[in-house]
């Protein structure tokens, strides 16, 4: 069946943060739109855009009503829970797990630990043979995809085995019936993948956010659970499997399995902090066995995507570690299932740009030199090319660029204050010039124009020196009231002023506008005059039902007076009449 992609953007929610490009370990997301999609080829399912989405836009598919369906299509339906459920629910029994997942419909409560020990062993085997070489834990699915997809060179070294959740899948088919329905129920996004891609081991996987949402819906409280003693996990509870969810957990269950030949055993939990280390692993040369334990995690499953907490990992061990047995007369275990498999590769193909076509693209958002180069991480890639390689790749935008905005937003910022026939000035609150315009200088006169011309803009110069009016500017900075067409005698002309705050009590700008020359004052006339035309014909309106005159020679009266001043060579269409 083709289901939506487990992680998917509810994009009304988007709002170009970039967190998540930011965030994600391999960049699997495209943004297009100004929306962030995560990209399904590419993706690893590893759920950390799901985390840290400040907006909660990145969602999990929703699988609850498909399991509620599975539960009335077949008669055996057991859920498989995942061994870090005993620190997600630290106040509950196990017997109470297992009765309220009972009451929601289930046959039976399986622990995927189970399906962990058969791994054990099965790696313990494949360690104590007489090959040597390194080998990579297949227990994780994410880290499984990120090899696949992005380290595809290492593929060999991943142990050909299912993983634990698959194995468990198997050994419950095999004792209860192919036609058995399983649910996983867990902290992990990527089990949905996995139950997507081997629909004839496992039916359905939900995270215990899911679990948790349905037992409020059936009004069911685990920790109210009366259970009996026929409430236990099937077919029977797990032992050192139960160890899975803490990084060295898996070794610790291997090692208890060994028998014959030691090995370097090494963990590593986080794809941020194993990403380098896997480099170069294909050139080592060794004649002993190694095997690293990966898990996509920091910390291990204790603290995957959909558990409540991320927090609390010390307390989180301790009761996963506590829970664990080592049973001496079931160790070393032999396989109950074969669980071999193989690795299918599916390389994501990464372009390697010409040199000349990242330059072309970094200089299309204004990065013309090394020094522009920011490297600052505002759109979500570590460096300037990294970005510019998104670009090349279809997956950004340039909006994405903060800089690039910066500067595009200030360029059409001086381009509107250059052309406005007004005077413009914009000052900081101690009175120093940020930034001004031309026509600003010649209200000023021949010295301040000077200035002008040998530094425009006028940046750094003393307001005070300039307008004799300043303390109108240090009123608005102090109260943040705005004045608006306020009216100054300088020299021998009438000056306009609108003072007005750009950030409350820290930039304030101003447009000035001497009204004795005398375009301003023929402007001034005409915008008068058409404010007594509007006034006269509502008044005319309201009154002349009464009077029975007609408003028009009023109008066409006025409307002389307006023409009479506008510039000759326009006709009324704003047309040239020369």
């Amino acid at each position: 069946m083709n289901f939506l992609n487990p992680i998917f953007t509810e994009k009304a929610e988007c709002q170009d943060c970039y967190k998540c490009v930011r965030e994600c370990p391999v960049k699997a997301i495209k943004v297009e739109g100004g929306h962030a999609e995560v990209m399904k080829d590419h993706c690893i399912y590893c759920g950390h855009c799901v985390e840290v989405c400040p907006v909660g836009a990145k969602r999990v598919r929703e699988d609850l009503a498909r399991v509620k369906q599975l539960l009335k299509l077949k008669e055996k339906v057991i859920a498989s829970i995942a061994p870090s459920f005993i620190s997600e629910y630290p106040e509950l029994r196990p017997a109470q797990m297992v009765c309220a997942l009972k009451k929601l419909g289930f046959y039976g409560v399986s622990e995927t630990a189970l399906g962990a020990q058969n791994v054990s062993a099965c790696v313990a085997m494949m360690l104590s043979g007489e090959d040597s070489g390194v080998h990579i834990s297949s227990a994780c699915p994410t880290v499984v995809e990120y090899i696949k997809k992005y380290k595809p060179e290492l593929s060999g070294y991943v142990t050909k085995l299912l993983s634990p959740l698959l194995s468990h899948c198997k050994l419950l088919k095999k004792l209860y019936g192919d036609d058995t329905g399983i649910v996983f129920i867990g902290p992990c996004i990527s089990k949905k993948k996995e139950a997507g891609a081997h629909q004839n081991l496992l039916d359905i996987a939900i995270t215990f956010e899911d679990l948790c949402r349905w037992f409020e819906e059936e009004g069911i409280d685990p920790e109210q659970m009366q259970d009996t003693k026929a409430d236990v996990f099937i077919p029977h509870t797990a032992k050192e499997g139960a160890l899975y969810p803490v990084d060295g957990g898996m070794i610790a269950g291997i090692k208890a399995n060994c028998t014959t030949k030691e090995a370097a055993f090494m963990t590593f939990s986080g794809i941020k902090n194993f990403k380098d280390m896997l480099n170069g692993l294909n050139q080592l040369n060794t004649d002993s066995n190694i095997f690293i334990e990966l898990l996509s995690c920091e910390g291990g499953c204790i603290n995957g995507p959909k558990t409540k907490k991320r927090s609390s990992t010390v307390v989180k061990r301790f009761r996963v570690i506590n829970n664990a047995q080592y049973p001496e007369n079931e160790i070393p275990r032999k396989p109950d299932v074969d669980i071999s498999a193989d690795i299918l590769i599916n390389a994501i193909s990464i372009r390697d740009y010409a040199d000349s076509d990242i330059r072309s693209v970094l200089r299309s958002i204004g990065k013309f030199a090394l020094k522009d180069e920011l490297n600052c991480s505002g759109c979500g890639y570590d460096t300037c090319k990294e970005f510019a390689c998104a670009l090349l790749d279809g997956k950004a935008e340039k909006t994405m660029c903060v800089s690039y905005m910066r500067k595009l937003a200030q360029n059409k910022a001086n381009a509107l204050i250059k052309t406005m026939p007004s005077g413009v000035v914009i000052v900081d609150e101690k009175l120093k010039i940020i930034e001004c315009n031309l026509n600003f200088a010649k209200i000023f006169g021949k010295d301040v124009e000077a200035v002008f011309d040998a530094k425009p803009g006028m940046e750094g110069a003393a307001l005070e020196k300039i307008v004799p009016f300043h303390n109108l500017f240090k009123d608005v900075l102090e109260t943040g009231k705005e004045l608006i067409g306020k009216l100054v005698r300088y020299k021998m002309s009438v000056l306009s002023a609108s003072i007005f705050s750009i950030e409350p009590n820290s930039i304030v700008g101003a447009v000035i506008q001497d009204i004795t020359v005398p375009s301003v004052r023929k402007e001034q006339i005409i915008h008068k005059t058409q404010q007594v035309i509007r006034k006269n014909l509502a008044t005319v309106q309201k009154i002349a039902y009464l009077l029975g005159e007609n408003a028009s020679e009023t109008e066409v009266i006025l409307n002389s007076i307006t023409e009479s001043f506008l510039p000759q060579h326009i006709n009324e269409n704003g047309k040239n009449n020369e």
